[in-house]
C-alpha cells in the first residue's frame, strides 16, 4: 500500500488493505507477525554513540596523531621516559574529550520525550494499553486531549479533534482534524492530510480512532530522519584553525631541529647523536598539552553552559557560536514564553490590563467566566498548590499546567487570577450542552442549566459575534445595542488587534426554556455583549537585554517565523529588535525574490513571517553566501534541514523533536534566546582563552627551540639536557597553561565585532607577540647559561642557572598572557586563583628538583647560590615586566583604559 492510498483511499477500503477490522482491531499473532516484519514503532537511536566509538573519536584530531607518532619515535630510539610522558597525556586528552561528549549523549538521551510511550490500542475487541512501540498498521487506536501521537494514522472516527503540528509542518495554529475523503491524483501536502494524524503531533482538542498506516521509519517523521542522517557534518572554524596550527608547528619544529641536526654535524658531532638531539628536541618542542588543554577549555565551558541552560553536543560547537554574525531565532517559546497570555479586557466601555487590575469590577468579572465557561481546556495545578495561600503562589504560572488548546488555556488562567475557578464553575451546572468551533462558524457557544434556568455562553471572531448582537452589558445593566456603540466596539477592536492581540468577544443570552437539540445554532442570535478578550504569547522579560547585548556585541538577530506579519511585528518592536530601516518580510513576498535580490537584501531584513521550512534553509544559505556565521533555531522535524545546514544549529530542549536534536550542534534546555547569547558570550571566552595558552605554549617553546638553535650556532656545550628539556615543559605545560584555560573574559567581550570565519588563530598580532617574548626568553635563557659558563666554571651549574631561569622566564610570563588587551599591571590577579596556585605549585616542583639530591642527579642539577638566584630573577623577570610596562603606557596614551578604570580592574 502507498503513502498516498492512506489518505485517499475510503476508510473500509484502506481497513481491508491493512486486513483489520475498525471494531476488533488486530489480533495479537497478527501483531507478532507484522513486528518480526515490519520491525518496532521507534525511529533509530543515531544520535547515541557506543562508548568505544566515542573514544575512539577522541584520537582523529592532527595534533594528537603527531604525538602519537612522537610516541612511537621516542620508543625506538630508546627515549622511554619522553614516550611515557607523552603518551600519558594523550590518554588524558583522550578521557577527557571522551567523557565530556559521554556526558552530553547522557543529557540529550533525558530530553528524549517525544514520542509517546504508551499508547490505547483495540486488539481482539479489547482495549489495551502498549509501548507505542508495538504498534503496527493495522492497528486501532484511540487518541485524545493531550496525547502526543505516536503513529501516521487515518481518522475513522473523530469528535472535535484539533492537532498542533507545528513540529513537523511549522503551522503554528492547531489544524481540524475529520474523517474524510481526500481523493487527488497529485500528492497533498503533509499540512494539508485534514483526514491524517502524524507521529510527533500534539492533540490539543477533542479525540478520535484512527487506524495505523505507517510506523517507525515511515512515517513523515521517520522520512526526515531518513534524509537528515546522510547529512555530512562540517568542520568548525576552531577546529580548522587548530589542524592548520598543528600543522605548521610541525613544520616549523622539524625544520628547527634539522638546523640544530645540521649544526651539529657540521662541528664535528656524530651523525646518530645529533639526531637523537634533533627528535628529542623536536618532541619537546612540539606543545603536547595543546590538545588536552583545548579540551579543557572546552569542556569547562560546555560545563558553564549547562549551567546556563544549555546541553553542547559536540564540544567545538559553543566556540563556532563566540564568531557567529548572525543568530536566526523562531519567535515563539524562544524570543515569546509559548504561554499564549490574555492582556487587555475590554468591557463596561472600560479597557482593563489583566496585569494590573484587582479584578473587582462586575463586567471583568463576567467576560472571564464566560471565557471559562466557554472552553475544554483544563487546569492542572502541581503539587499541592490550593487557593487558601495568601501569598498567591497558585498563580504561579509554573504551578499550573494547562491541558488543552492554547488560547482556551489563556483564558482558563486569566479567569483563575481572577479566582474564577474552572471545576467548580464546571460542577455548578447540572448540564452542559456544547456547540462547537469550528473555521467557518468562527465562535464556540456552551448551553448550561442551573436551577432550570438555560444559558447561552458564547465566544468568537469579534466581527462574526457583533452581527450576532442586539444589547450590550454595562454597568451592570443591559441595554439596547445602537449603531454608534457598535462602531465604538469596533473601534476598539481595530486598536487591540493593532497591537497584534488576538482578540476574542465574548457575550451570553438567556433562554426562555429548554433548547431544543435538533438545531442549537438558531440560539446563537439576541446576544448580550459582554466584551473582548485580547491576548498575545508576550515576550521573554530577559530576551531585550539579550537581543541588545547581540547588537552591541556585533550580531545581528533575525526573527524566522511562521507566525503573522503583523504579530512578528509587534513582538519584534517589543524586543526593539527592529531598527530605522530594517525590513519585515513575508514567506510569500521572499518567494518572489530572486538569490540575487535577496542576497541583495538580506542585511536589512529583520523579520521574516509566514515563512516555510523550505524557506528557512533558503535564508541560511543566502547569508552564508555572503560570508555570515548563521547560528539557526528551531524546534520541528520541517526545522532540521536548516539548522543541520547553519554554522551552528540550535535546537529547543523541551518543545524540540528528536530529530532536530540530532540535527543540532547546541540545545537550549530552556528554550530561551537568552541562552544563545550566553553561548555566545561563553564562545568568545573560550577562544580567548585558546589564544592565551597559545600564546604562552609557543612563546615558550619559541624560546626553548632558540636556546638550543644559538647555542648550537655559537659553537656551545648544550645548555639543557632532554630531560630537562621535558621537565620543563611538564612544568610550565601543565598546569599554568591549564589554568589559563578557565581564565574570567575581558569585561568588554561582548563589545567586539565578531571575527571573520577566515581570520587566522594568530590575527590580531599574536604571532608577533609569541616570536617578541620567544626571543626574549631564548635569549635570556642564554644570556644566563653564558654568565653561569664565564663566573662559575661549571658546566653543571651553568645548565642548572639556564633551566632555571626557562621555568621561572615562562612562570613569570604567563600572567602576561591573560590579557591581550590589558597590561598584568591592570588585572586583579585574584580573579584566577587557580592561576596562582598553579604557578606557586610548579615553582615548588621545580624547588624539589634542585634541592632534594635525589632528583639533582637524575636531572644533573645543582644547588645555586643567592647571586646566582638574583641574577636569574632579574634576567627572567626583567623582561615581562618591561614589556608589561610598555603596554601599560600604550594603554593610558591611547585612553582605551584610563587610571580610573585601572582602579576599577582591580576590584
Amino acid at each position: 500500500m502507498s503513502k498516498k492510498d492512506s489518505y485517499t483511499s475510503a476508510v473500509p477500503q484502506l481497513l481491508d488493505d491493512l486486513q483489520t477490522n475498525k471494531s476488533r482491531g488486530l489480533s495479537h499473532k497478527q501483531v507478532e507477525e507484522r513486528l518480526e516484519t515490519i520491525g518496532p514503532n521507534k525511529l533509530p537511536d543515531n544520535s547515541g554513540h557506543s562508548v568505544f566509538s566515542l573514544f575512539m573519536g577522541q584520537f582523529q584530531d592532527f595534533m594528537v596523531l603527531v604525538l602519537i607518532a612522537a610516541v612511537i619515535i621516542s620508543g625506538f630510539l630508546g627515549e622511554y621516559a619522553d614516550a611515557i610522558a607523552i603518551l600519558s597525556i594523550v590518554i588524558l586528552n583522550a578521557i577527557m574529550g571522551f567523557v565530556q561528549e559521554f556526558r552530553a549523549e547522557k543529557s540529550l538521551q533525558a530530553l528524549k520525550e517525544l514520542t509517546a510511550p504508551k499508547a490505547r490500542v483495540l486488539r481482539e475487541g479489547e482495549i489495551e494499553e502498549v509501548v507505542s512501540e508495538d504498534l503496527v498498521p493495522g492497528d486501532i487506536i484511540f487518541i485524545e486531549i493531550g496525547d502526543k501521537i505516536p503513529v501516521d494514522a487515518r481518522i475513522i472516527e473523530s469528535s472535535t479533534l484539533e492537532v498542533n503540528e507545528s513540529s513537523l509542518t511549522g503551522e503554528s495554529l492547531p489544524v481540524v482534524k475529520k474523517k474524510c475523503n481526500l481523493t487527488s491524483d497529485l500528492e497533498v501536502a503533509v499540512g494539508d492530510r485534514t483526514n491524517m494524524i502524524h507521529m510527533g503531533t500534539v492533540v490539543t482538542k477533542g479525540r478520535c480512532k484512527a487506524v495505523v498506516t505507517e510506523t517507525g521509519l515511515d512515517t513523515e517523521m521517520g522520512q526526515i530522519a531518513s534524509l537528515l542522517h546522510e547529512a555530512e557534518d562540517s568542520t568548525t572554524p576552531l577546529q580548522e584553525r587548530l589542524e592548520d596550527l598543528g600543522k605548521g608547528i610541525v613544520l616549523i619544529c622539524l625544520l628547527a631541529c634539522a638546523a640544530v641536526v645540521a649544526l651539529g654535524v657540521v662541528k664535528g658531532e656524530p651523525l646518530y647523536k645529533m639526531f637523537l638531539s634533533g627528535v628529542s628536541l623536536a618532541v619537546a618542542a612540539i606543545p603536547e598539552g595543546l590538545p588536552a588543554i583545548v579540551t579543557l577549555a572546552l569542556a569547562i565551558g560546555v560545563q558553564r553552559m549547562i549551567k546556563r541552560n544549555a546541553i553542547v553536543r559536540k564540544l567545538p560547537a559553543v566556540e563556532t557560536l563566540g564568531c557567529a554574525t548572525v543568530i536566526c531565532s523562531d519567535k515563539t517559546g524562544t524570543l515569546t514564553k509559548n504561554e499564549m497570555t490574555v492582556q487587555k479586557v475590554y468591557t463596561n466601555a472600560k479597557l482593563y490590563d489583566c496585569k494590573e487590575e484587582e479584578f473587582n469590577e462586575k463586567s471583568l468579572i463576567k467576560a472571564l467566566e464566560i471565557g471559562a465557561i466557554c472552553n475544554n481546556a483544563k487546569l492542572k495545578r502541581k503539587g499541592s498548590l490550593n487557593k487558601k495561600f495568601k501569598d498567591n503562589s497558585y498563580r504561579s504560572r509554573s504551578k499550573r499546567e494547562i491541558i488543552g488548546e492554547p488560547t482556551e488555556g489563556a483564558l482558563i488562567l486569566a479567569a483563575d487570577d481572577a479566582g474564577i475557578d474552572k471545576e467548580e464553575l464546571d460542577n455548578s451546572f447540572s448540564k452542559r450542552i456544547e456547540i462547537p468551533f469550528d473555521s467557518s462558524r468562527k465562535r464556540m457557544s456552551v448551553i448550561v442549566e442551573d436551577n432550570k434556568k438555560y444559558t447561552l455562553y458564547i465566544k468568537g471572531a469579534p466581527d462574526i459575534l457583533l452581527k450576532r448582537c442586539t444589547r450590550y452589558l454595562e454597568d451592570g445593566k443591559v441595554k439596547s445595542l445602537g449603531e454608534a456603540k457598535r462602531r465604538a466596539i469596533l473601534r476598539e477592536n481595530e486598536n487591540l488587534a493593532n497591537q497584534a492581540l488576538r482578540i476574542l468577544a465574548v457575550g451570553y443570552r438567556e433562554l426562555s426554556g429548554k433548547p431544543n437539540e435538533d438545531n442549537l445554532e438558531r440560539y446563537e442570535d439576541e446576544i448580550v455583549f459582554v466584551g473582548l478578550i485580547g491576548m498575545i504569547d508576550p515576550p521573554r522579560p530577559e530576551v531585550a537585554d539579550a537581543i541588545r547585548l547581540c547588537k552591541q556585541a556585533g550580531i545581528k538577530p533575525k526573527m524566522v517565523t511562521g507566525d503573522h506579519k503583523n504579530t512578528a511585528a509587534a513582538i519584534a518592536e517589543r524586543l526593539n529588535l527592529l531598527e530605522l530601516g530594517d525590513k519585515i518580510i513575508t514567506g510569500q513576498e521572499l518567494m518572489e525574490l530572486t538569490d540575487k535580490e535577496l542576497e541583495r537584501d538580506i542585511d536589512d531584513i529583520s523579520v521574516f513571517a509566514r515563512v516555510s521550512p523550505q524557506d528557512k534553509l533558503r535564508i541560511v544559505k543566502v547569508l552564508q553566501r555572503k560570508g555570515h556565521i548563521v547560528a539557526m533555531t528551531g524546534d520541528g522535524v520541517n526545522d532540521a534541514p536548516a539548522i543541520k545546514e547553519a554554522d551552528i544549529g540550535i535546537a529547543m530542549g523541551q518543545k524540540g523533536t528528536d530529530v532536530t536534536q540530532e540535527a543540532s550542534a547546541l540545545i537550549l534546555a530552556d528554550d530561551n534566546f537568552a541562552t544563545i547569547v550566553a553561548a555566545v558570550e561563553e564562545g568568545r571566552g573560550i577562544y580567548d582563552n585558546i589564544r592565551k595558552f597559545i600564546r604562552y605554549l609557543l612563546s615558550c617553546n619559541v624560546g626553548e627551540i632558540l636556546t638550543m638553535f644559538l647555542s648550537s650556532l655559537l659553537g656551545l656545550p648544550l645548555p639543557l639536557i632532554p630531560i630537562q628539556i621535558l621537565w620543563v615543559n611538564l612544568v610550565t605545560d601543565g598546569l599554568p597553561a591549564l589554568a589559563l584555560g578557565i581564565d574570567p573574559a575581558d569585561d568588554d567581550i561582548m563589545e567586539r565585532e565578531p571575527r571573520p570565519r577566515e581570520e587566522s588563530i594568530f590575527a590580531g598580532g599574536l604571532k608577533w607577540r609569541i616570536c617578541g617574548q620567544g626571543i626574549l626568553i631564548g635569549f635570556g635563557t642564554l644570556l644566563v647559561f653564558l654568565f653561569g659558563l664565564r663566573y662559575s666554571n661549571s658546566l653543571e651549574t651553568a645548565r642548572t642557572m639556564a633551566f632555571t631561569n626557562l621555568v621561572m622566564a615562562q612562570l613569570f610570563f604567563v600572567f602576561s598572557c591573560r590579557s591581550e588587551k590589558y597590561s598584568v599591571l591592570q588585572i586583579n590577579p585574584f580573579t584566577n586563583i587557580y592561576l596562582l596556585l598553579a604557578v606557586v605549585f610548579s615553582f615548588g616542583m621545580h624547588l624539589m628538583v634542585l634541592y632534594l639530591p635525589m632528583f639533582q642527579s637524575l636531572f644533573k642539577t645543582t644547588l645555586l647560590a643567592k647571586g646566582e638566584w638574583a641574577f636569574v630573577l632579574l634576567v627572567s623577570g626583567g623582561s615581562t615586566l618591561l614589556i608589561e610596562f610598555i603596554q601599560f603606557c600604550i594603554n593610558l596614551y591611547k585612553n582605551d583604559v584610563g587610571v580610573v578604570n585601572v582602579e576599577e580592574s582591580l576590584r
